[in-house]
């Protein structure tokens, strides 16, 4: 008798079908797992083993054959656990195979027959609703595989047990499991405590750009001596950003799904804010290792990925950040894994003018200028500094404005003119400006005659690529949003040709 249990693979955020084929064969006493397991899936005999002696189940003294198929497709994680252990019991008679056909199983045992959690669960459930099955998973992957809202009657319901003898004596309905819920609190966004642009003292120029930034969703460079406040106004760019949409909460999840060790992550709550250190590796920048597991990139769907000190970074590590900055997606290639993720993030990056950091100050700056600010800045690549739509100058702020009592505008106070900008694009063009491309850069982004006339003379006097042109456009067009004007205006594009670090003369 062959049993066959269905389960899963993840190929990047896709939940890929895999058929757990168990057989049982008179001959020497063996257990055998093939179908390109990697050593976790292999390991997983030994604790199949115990588990099921944990229940009070022996392996029977024949020949196991474990096939887990399609055979050419490269299996990874110890989610197969559990489907191989209802197989065996199938198998040997305990179980009936009907009970299990209408079933997705995943989940790691532990040696006495717990069921421990695994990663991928939303993705797992996502894919069982698609296929109008039910998923078996462990109790603390159950609240989040019901985010998908499989825990309705019609789609199969949602089993999560705490170890495999619940999941049987519910399989034979001895002992019934109630269907994992999602309180209606985790539904709704709670209040998350982002930092506020009040402690921001002074900086008016680059509080001005950060909002324009929030509003057209513009990458940002800012670069500054030590103290300036670079960072402080990085941190405080999600707390302008609108809220979560219900499709943005649940990308976010399944990506924390997948990259989380144990499972059962919480649903989205927040916009993510990722600043991983400068000797990050491209893996864990752009996202692959062993399992291609997503990257920063990835883990910053949706919100901001914020690269303090960009020089210092790795030149192959931030010239691989190009093709997902365009594109909104990273494909990870690897010899046994060919992924892709979503990866739609705002870049924001900050820089020293140089490696002391005082090339500005004459007073402060090290005896190596200009060479060491050339050796500096020559880190980063012409095409990855195009790609920035603003490139501002943060100067140090004086001392007597940083002990002033004065607070500046709050967050509070910002955040809804950026989500009044941005819901004007949206009904305008249905994406943000930063997006804005093609056809509908040209059609959206029509500047009046004296506009026109400085697009021109900037044209005539500065060497713009075209990507920096257009981005000069969305930049614009994003200004003129923001103050609620139809047609882009001269002063627009002036303010968007000093943010690239443009000069122009007359």
């Amino acid at each position: 008798m062959v049993a066959h249990i269905k389960t899963i693979a993840f190929i990047g955020i896709d939940a890929v079908p895999v058929d757990v084929q168990v057989h049982l064969a008179p001959g020497q006493n063996a257990f055998q797992v093939v179908g390109l397991p990697d050593k976790s899936v292999a390991e997983s005999r030994e604790r199949v083993r115990a588990a099921l002696g944990a229940v009070g189940l022996g392996l029977p003294y024949e020949r196991i054959t474990i096939n887990l198929s399609p055979a050419d497709l490269p299996k990874e994680g110890s989610h197969y656990d559990l489907p191989i252990a209802l197989g065996l019991i199938v198998a040997m008679g305990g179980l009936e195979q009907t009970t299990l056909d209408e079933f997705i199983v995943m989940g790691e045992l532990s040696l006495d027959g717990a069921c421990t959690g695994v990663p991928g669960a939303l993705p797992a459930a996502m894919a069982a609703r698609a296929r109008d099955l039910g998923l078996i998973c462990p109790a603390a992957c159950g609240t989040e595989a019901a985010w998908s809202g499989l825990s309705h009657p019609s789609a199969g319901g949602i089993v999560a047990a705490t170890n495999l003898l619940a999941i049987i004596n519910h399989m034979r309905g001895t002992q019934l499991l109630p269907s994992p819920e999602v309180s209606p609190e985790t539904l709704e966004e709670s209040g998350v405590d982002y930092p506020d642009m009040a402690d921001i003292r002074g900086q008016h120029q680059a509080r001005l750009a950060l909002e324009v930034a929030a509003a057209g969703g513009h990458n940002m460079l800012m670069c500054g001596p030590p103290g300036a406040g670079k960072s402080m106004l990085a941190a405080r760019l999600p707390g302008l950003l609108p809220p979560l949409a219900a499709e943005e909460r649940l990308e976010i999840s399944i990506i924390e799904s997948l990259s989380s060790t144990r499972g059962g992550v919480r649903l989205a709550q927040a916009r993510p804010f990722r600043s991983p250190h400068h000797s990050a590796s491209m893996a864990a920048l752009i996202g692959g290792g062993r399992q291609a597991k997503p990257g920063e990139v990835s883990l910053a769907h949706r919100g901001v990925l914020f690269l303090d000190e960009l020089p210092e970074f790795s030149r192959q590590a931030l010239d691989a950040l190009r093709q997902p900055i365009e594109t909104g997606e990273v494909q990870v290639a690897r010899a046994e894994a060919h992924v892709s993720y979503l990866a739609r993030f705002q870049l924001v990056a900050a820089m020293n003018p140089c490696r002391c950091g005082h090339a500005d100050d004459p007073e402060l700056a090290c005896h190596r200028l200009p060479l060491c600010r050339q050796d500096y800045l020559g880190r980063i690549s012409g095409p990855l500094l195009d790609r920035f739509d603003i490139r501002l100058d943060v100067p140090p702020v004086a001392l007597a404005t940083m002990i002033d009592d004065e607070r500046g505008e709050s967050s509070a106070a910002i955040a809804p003119r950026v989500a009044a900008a941005r819901q004007m694009q949206l009904t305008r063009q249905n994406v943000l400006n930063a997006q804005l491309d093609g056809d509908d850069l040209r059609k959206f982004c029509q500047p009046d005659t004296a506009a026109q006339k400085l697009l021109d003379k900037i044209i005539d006097d500065n060497r713009v690529t075209a990507r920096g042109f257009n981005r000069i456009l969305r930049v614009a067009r994003t200004l003129a949003d923001c103050g609620s004007r139809e047609t882009i205006g001269a002063s627009d594009i002036a303010s968007a040709i000093i943010w690239r670090g443009l000069t122009f003369n007359g």
